[in-house]
């Protein structure tokens, strides 16, 4: 049997540039595709704007008294400089968290500090584990709460000996405490065992305090200008959680951000769904909204947008979302969104089959091709249809490495992101290049990107947190309050 092989090529594909991050708002200069190479040379893009408000970056803390010394050592280690010791291809020379930000990191004043029992059992008056880290965090929160102007930031030490309380079936202790502090305006870092024993001091210290910096109301990074993307842009992330028992909750909880075009504006909005949802079977295989939670969700965000730019609508705005947009779905969001000019609306699939090998020039003369050493290029974009295309965002990316090719993780063959456009129109490889720059902005770690954009991630972080915690109040909130 013979096959006509060229009737199976794929279609040709596209190789993004790498998305340029800019520092030091207001100097045109202060460009670069690396994130922690970016802060190096340039510093944070709010450094001229945040000093007179913010001249040192206070800490607070929580811990039991035991971890006491650890937690202020580990500070300490932010303020001098360190040589990196994994990924010295890609990580820099941390230099200090003052040469970096322009601010000196400074301990609080002495009733910005709570020292809690040894002994999670001796929290609290009564009841489970549970029930006593929990009376403990909102005592110790609503304490610091009144003494709120003398500290920014509070780190809270939860050491693994306390795991039987931290999570149960019906209690998680990191969300209770972001939920817990997103009521009360107080921005809180969390930190375990494995950060006191974590070899690699540079990446410590870049983690660190870069989301200490942004938990303080500091921005490190935004996205420079994208080439084909329209000015006032916006963007929307929409994520889903069943609340309360699974096997009886009939309520969809609904939470989206509204990103400005640089990446800027991460403002959360937590939303209860109203309406009750028919089949529960498929709302845990595919969580939906009705026409009219949409529109409600949609309208809320659109209010956010419009209240941090002066009233204006958005020229275009994108919303992503993990599973396939329903109908009726659609119908709502171009309800809320009728002033806007241009919507679009597009899936974003992390779980594909799909994998890629990159092929490079054989020496043999018997072979025009081998595979690479190094995964597909970050970047590449390959049109499946006129609405469907892959988009590799994890792969090789030499422009941020000091010694070529550079491949985050380095662990198995990538699978490319599958983006599915439901609504909108324009060329796939703009709204390919906007999820790709959009990796780039999770301000809670020091890697080049994530793996899915900013608008999936934080929605994710954000309905986890709501669907542990029955009673946040559906408000919106500033992301930096649940990193």
């Amino acid at each position: 049997m013979t096959m006509n092989y060229s009737a199976a090529k794929l279609a040709p594909f596209a190789l993004l540039d790498e998305p340029n991050l800019t520092f030091a708002a207001g100097d045109a200069r202060a460009t670069d595709v690396h994130p922690l190479r970016g802060l190096a040379r340039f510093g944070p893009y709010t450094s001229a704007a945040f000093k007179p408000y913010t001249p040192r970056l206070r800490i607070a803390t929580i811990s039991p008294t035991n971890g006491w010394i650890k937690v202020g050592d580990l500070m300490r280690t932010l303020i001098g400089p360190h040589e990196p010791g994994d990924r010295k291809e890609y990580v820099p020379r941390y230099p200090g968290f003052e040469r970096v930000f322009g601010i000196p990191l400074v301990a609080a004043s002495p009733a910005s500090h709570i020292k809690w029992a040894n002994d999670v059992s001796a929290l609290g008056s009564s009841g489970p584990l549970e029930v006593r880290l929990f009376a403990a965090m909102s005592d110790a929160l609503r304490r610091l709460a009144l003494v709120r102007d003398q500290f920014d930031v509070v780190v809270v030490y939860l050491p693994d000996a306390w795991a039987p309380a931290l999570r149960t079936q019906t209690f998680d202790g990191h969300d209770a405490l972001k939920a817990l502090g997103a009521q009360l305006g107080i921005p809180t870092q969390v930190i375990n065992d494995r950060v006191f024993s974590f070899p690699y001091k540079a990446s410590l210290a870049w983690r660190l305090s870069i989301a200490l910096y942004v938990k303080a109301g500091g921005i490190p990074w935004k996205l420079a200008p994208l080439e084909g993307v329209p000015a006032g842009t916006a963007y929307i992330g929409l994520a889903y959680a069943l609340r309360g028992d699974p096997q009886t909750a009939h309520y969809v909880t609904c939470c989206s951000q509204v990103f400005d075009m640089d990446g800027g504006g991460m403002q959360f909005v937590a939303f209860e769904a109203r309406d009750r949802v028919q089949d529960v079977e498929e709302a845990r295989r595919n969580p939906f909204l009705s026409r009219d939670d949409m529109r409600a969700v949609l309208a809320r965000s659109l209010h956010l947008y419009q209240a941090r730019n002066g009233g204006e609508l958005p020229r275009r705005l994108v919303i992503h979302k993990t599973t396939a947009f329903k109908q009726e779905e659609l119908d709502g969001a171009l309800d809320a969104l009728a002033g806007v000019a241009e919507v679009e609306c597009v899936e974003i699939n992390s779980r594909s089959t799909w994998r890629g090998v990159w092929l490079i020039e054989s020496p043999e003369a018997n072979s025009p091709s081998k595979p690479s050493g190094y995964p597909v290029p970050r970047g590449t974009v390959l049109i499946r249809s006129g609405t469907s295309a892959l988009l590799w965002v994890s792969g090789n990316a030499p422009e941020v490495s000091t010694s070529g090719d550079y491949y985050q993780g380095k662990k198995s063959i990538p699978r490319p992101l599958v983006l599915t456009r439901h609504a909108g129109g324009g060329p796939l490889e703009t709204t390919g290049l906007e999820a790709l720059a959009l990796t780039k902005m999770d301000w809670n770690n020091d890697a080049l990107y994530d793996p899915v954009p900013v608008t999936i991630r934080y929605s994710q972080r954000l309905a986890r947190t709501i669907a542990n915690v029955p009673d946040l109040p559906g408000n919106s909130y500033p992301y930096r309050l649940f990193m």
